[in-house]
């Protein structure tokens, strides 16, 4: 059984609110998309607005070399002619190969949506995939509604989809778009259907309304649909579409389906996050198979476990998708996860008691080591006595001023040893930490050439306590990368400031030591 994936990530997942893609990023979204090696790339509604169409124009379809490209489009209006409708015309002048048609197939929408009659619809689809297989098009029809439809009134839906298929569309797609469908009613349904149209290619097109996204389109396969949509990491408008990330996995994986060469498989995770990265999302930890946490083991037994037989507590490697197992620490867990912890550090632990000790008392006064790295490995070597501390300091100081005409200014004065040497150093930023790392660079950079690569990326603030409203405890998380990796430190206080200065001394202290390779 040979099943096509088809992506909508350029276009129905651009519906997701908060989402918006320029011309460039589409681009490079479908390169990263067809280098995985997805069958159809549906990259817009080009009739709808000027950016789709710039990315039509501007984009030649020849160059994907695995996926087709696809531009979507809906049926011509009630009462006219395709060859007179500009959302249908469009398409011939295009590069695409395909063309996706969108109809409806619930008659509560063609009454009160479209106002018009179920025969004038189906002779809307007729005309319209006709027209566009005439200009050399493959047709690829949409039915949209199709499972409300079909539980409102069964004839017409399967209809509207034979109107389709005697048009000429090689492919009938069955979209449950308000997402509210249920596994066992959609397999039922899309059984039926495949058994109307044994010569056709039946497609399966799922929202996440219900949390069912991912479970309906593995429904559908099983009921005999070879044809998938969804999004990369589920995108879309309210709850989103399915994730084709997690279906492509539960398809090959699973199911033992051939979707694609393993090592594009492997590709999985990097494909999703440089996707979510694109978008401006931060990357779901605990998304299935790709999330940072899809192979994270905390539990003391889990990690004996696993240190054992990986499989006793992972349902497939994390290399299949490109993941990679993680064993974070905190205060549930026992020595052989700091063990496992140190060793991945490329650290020894020496007595773990008392490495487990001190995580779980800083863990009881709010310090949180699963996305601090840094942080972890640098009290690792404090316990075990191997810590390096990059200078000592005496006081450091913040001045914030505003001024008449609206400007803010802050202004960090710092006093430290650093090998021996007394500095001082007065640094001006766009606030407090800002200041103080400026500061600190200025004094202890000369005697560490390393701080020139790294660079802060990320800062997080959390408060902890919040019925102490302003005098609550605060949790800082500061990411830092050399352009080559990223690590994460933490820093706890009822002091905002204090609480970023650990977090950025523990940033700047681990990169520092790591590039002079005295941690790994």
């Amino acid at each position: 059984m040979s099943i096509k994936l088809f992506d909508t990530t350029l276009r129905d997942g651009t519906q997701r609110e908060g989402v918006s893609l320029t011309t460039e990023d589409k681009i490079r979204i479908a390169h990263e998309l067809d280098g995985l090696g997805l069958d159809y790339i549906e990259a817009g509604f080009p009739a709808s607005n000027p950016k789709d169409t710039e990315f039509f124009e501007s984009f030649d379809a020849a160059e994907l070399t695995n996926a087709k490209l696809v531009a979507f489009t809906r049926a011509r209006r009630p009462g006219g002619r395709a060859e007179d409708d500009p959302a249908v015309t469009l398409l011939p002048r295009l590069s695409a190969p395909v063309a996706c048609i969108v109809a409806k197939s619930w008659k509560l929408h063609v009454e009160k949506v479209l106002r018009t009659t179920p025969e004038e619809n189906i002779e809307s689809v007729r005309d319209t995939v006709a027209y566009l297989k005439a200009a050399g098009k493959e047709v690829i029809f949409d039915a949209e509604h199709y499972f409300d439809g079909f539980r409102d009134d069964p004839d017409h839906a399967l209809s509207v989809l034979r109107a389709a298929a005697e048009a000429g569309a090689t492919t009938l797609v069955l979209c449950d778009t308000n997402g509210g469908t249920l596994p066992t009613e959609l397999k039922a349904v899309v059984g039926r259907t495949v058994r109307e149209f044994p010569e056709v290619e039946i497609g399966i097109h799922t929202h996440n309304d219900a949390g069912c996204g991912v479970a309906n389109a593995l429904a559908a396969v099983e009921a005999g649909a070879t044809h998938v949509q969804g999004t990369m990491n589920g995108v879309g408008e309210r709850c989103g579409n399915c994730d084709l990330v997690t279906t492509i996995a539960n398809l090959q994986l699973k199911m033992g389906l051939k979707v694609m060469e393993d090592e594009r498989l492997k590709r999985l995770t990097e494909a999703s996050n440089y996707v979510s990265e694109l978008m401006n999302l931060t990357p779901d930890t605990h998304r299935p198979y790709v999330g940072r946490s899809a192979f994270s083991h905390k539990g003391g037994l889990h990690v004996d476990g696993i240190s054992k037989d990986p499989a006793t507590y992972e349902h497939v490697p994390p290399e299949s998708v490109g993941n990679v197992r993680r064993t974070p620490v905190g205060e549930l867990s026992g020595k052989n996860s700091i063990r496992a912890k140190a060793e991945q550090m490329g650290m020894d632990a020496g007595d773990v008691t008392g490495v487990l000790s001190a995580i779980k008392q800083r863990e009881y006064e709010g310090y949180h080591y699963e996305a601090a790295d840094a942080s972890l490995a640098l009290l690792i070597g404090r316990t075990t006595g191997e810590d390096r501390p990059l200078f000592e300091l005496e006081t450091f100081r913040i001045i914030s001023e505003k001024r008449a005409d609206g400007e803010t200014t802050t202004e960090a004065t710092i006093k430290l040893l650093v090998k021996g040497q007394r500095a001082i150093s007065t640094a001006e930023g766009n606030g407090p930490v800002n200041a103080l790392d400026k500061a600190l660079r200025q004094a202890i950079g000369p005697h560490y050439p390393e701080l020139k690569e790294i660079h802060l990326s990320n800062y997080k603030v959390r408060i902890l306590d919040e019925h102490r409203a302003t005098a609550a405890t605060t949790r800082v998380l500061v990411d830092s990368t050399d352009g080559k990796r990223v690590w994460g430190a933490v820093g706890v206080g009822e002091n905002i400031i204090e609480a970023s200065w650990q977090a950025l001394v523990d940033g700047l202290e681990y990169g520092v030591n790591a590039a002079a390779k005295t941690l790994r």
